[in-house]
């Protein structure tokens, strides 16, 4: 695949005597770039820390590319102000969504995993170089330990009970894991992750792992089913792994970086993003829509199930998305696959079903969760598996993001609480519900003038 360059953000002046002019922003770019409002950058170019240029016809300035950043240097780059929903708003590199699609480091993220592997993907996350044929391999001693640990939980243990064990014995294996430059967070990323993937137990006999192909798809497989995977398939999972690599600042994406900012090590962060991933609402969304497939699958339509949940008051699980206004896009990748795949026909026809009975009063659309219970159902493989291919996938994800907050001002994210306790000064508790001065506390005893409290006048109810 041929990566065109991306085109620089900015506006270039007209050449002037034959020779291009510097690279030019203008005054909202730069503010951008600086983390000011438009306003502080007038105010640098009046106290002479910044120069302006007039753009031709007189309206507006623009500035030079290089001294932005040197002032961006000097000044530190301000965090960007709260969105006018009031979320968070962080500068990322890594993600652009949009209404109907969504781009690693510029590139349409569907295009870049239906060309490359999983790998390569990470590695375009990671430093925006593509390496053709990469391939990841783990530390013997870190893949033991990990080995160990995850086998030793009791035999119920969830798939991502077992990677966050792996994740921390790996870590305790690895003297190396402090050392936070981009280079020494690359090569823990680069074994981590198959050390996560080998710390699974097998789905099949212990040993009947096929001799796969090297890639990381290749040795989950055994891990998710007992059956041998054809190429097809393969192909299948492994773009499902790259289309999940990242997804801006999800969840759990947001707390990795919250760890990343105190400065903790990249195995950290995968821990804290593995804590928040296992959520119901997250990385854990699609067993149930694995659960309700399977049920389509075996009543016939979905008519009966999608009334079972309305009635019980659930949600029809592995329908919209907040992000897109149409089908989620990475959905949409992995159903065009899927189609192909005649196995996956009756669980394409029941996804299908649920889209159209869940949605004939409301707008929505499938999502990725959808897309993976298809996948699992289609294979028979349990409902788990959409969460394990989601936490491995995800790692790379985490990683870029720790890589651009290890890059940022230490304990940036610091919000402060909105308290709406009891105000203070209260009385000092005790076990036997009185303060210290042995009238009792409020509210507690007999009804009257000594359970009141100290600023009330009357009985405390």
């Amino acid at each position: 695949m041929t990566h065109d360059a991306v085109p620089r953000t900015g506006t270039q002046d007209a050449e002037t005597d034959g020779a291009p002019s510097e690279h030019r922003l203008t005054t909202r770019e730069a503010a951008e770039r600086l983390g000011v409002k438009p306003e502080t950058v007038y105010a640098y170019v009046s106290r002479g820390q910044l120069a302006s240029r007039r753009t031709p016809g007189g309206r507006g300035s623009t500035f030079d590319a290089a001294e932005v950043d040197a002032l961006a240097r000097r000044t530190g780059r301000r965090e960007p102000p709260p969105s006018a929903a009031g979320d968070l708003v962080f500068r990322t590199g890594v993600t652009l969504i949009e209404p109907d699609r969504y781009y690693f480091r510029g590139v349409d993220a569907t295009e870049l995993s239906r060309h490359h592997g999983y790998e390569e993907v990470a590695e375009w996350i990671w430093t925006g170089e593509l390496r053709p044929g990469a391939r990841f391999t783990a530390a013997a001693e870190s893949l033991a330990a990990a080995r160990l640990t995850a086998a030793s939980l009791p035999r119920h243990s969830s798939s991502t009970d077992r990677l966050r064990a792996a994740v921390a014995a790996a870590a305790a294996a690895d003297p190396l894991r402090f050392d936070l430059s981009p280079e020494g967070v690359l090569n823990s990323a680069r074994s981590l992750i198959p050390t996560l993937v080998g710390a699974l137990p097998t789905a099949g006999e212990p040993g009947s792992e096929a001799d796969g192909d090297g890639s990381l798809a290749a040795d989950l497989w055994p891990k998710l089913s007992a059956r041998p995977a054809d190429a097809a398939w393969l192909t299948v999972l492994d773009t499902a792994l790259a289309l999940l690599a990242d997804h801006d600042l999800a969840a759990s994406t947001l707390a990795a970086r919250v760890a990343a900012s105190t400065h903790a090590h990249p195995y950290a962060v995968v821990s804290a993003g593995l804590g928040v991933l296992e959520g119901p609402l997250h990385g854990a969304a699609s067993g149930p829509a694995h659960r309700m497939l399977s049920e389509v699958v075996e009543r016939g339509g979905a008519a009966p199930v999608v009334a079972d949940h309305l009635r019980a008051g659930r949600r029809v699980p592995g329908l919209g998305h907040r992000l897109y206004t149409g089908e989620d896009p990475r959905a949409t990748a992995l159903f065009a696959l899927l189609d192909e795949m005649p196995q996956a026909a009756p669980a394409m026809a029941a996804a299908r079903d649920v889209v159209a009975t869940a949605t004939r009063h409301t707008p929505l659309h499938a999502n990725v969760d959808l897309a993976l219970a298809v996948f699992s159902v289609a294979c028979g493989m349990p409902a788990q598996t959409g969460e394990t291919v989601f936490a491995v996938s995800r790692t790379a994800g985490w990683i870029a993001h720790a890589m651009e907050e290890y890059a940022e001002r230490p304990l940036r994210m610091r919000p402060s609480g909105l308290y709406v306790g009891p105000r203070p000064p209260q009385p000092l508790p005790t076990t036997s519900g009185t303060d210290v001065a042995g009238s009792q506390a409020p509210g507690q005893g007999t009804v009257g003038p000594q359970a009141a409290s100290p600023r009330r006048r009357g009985p405390a109810n």
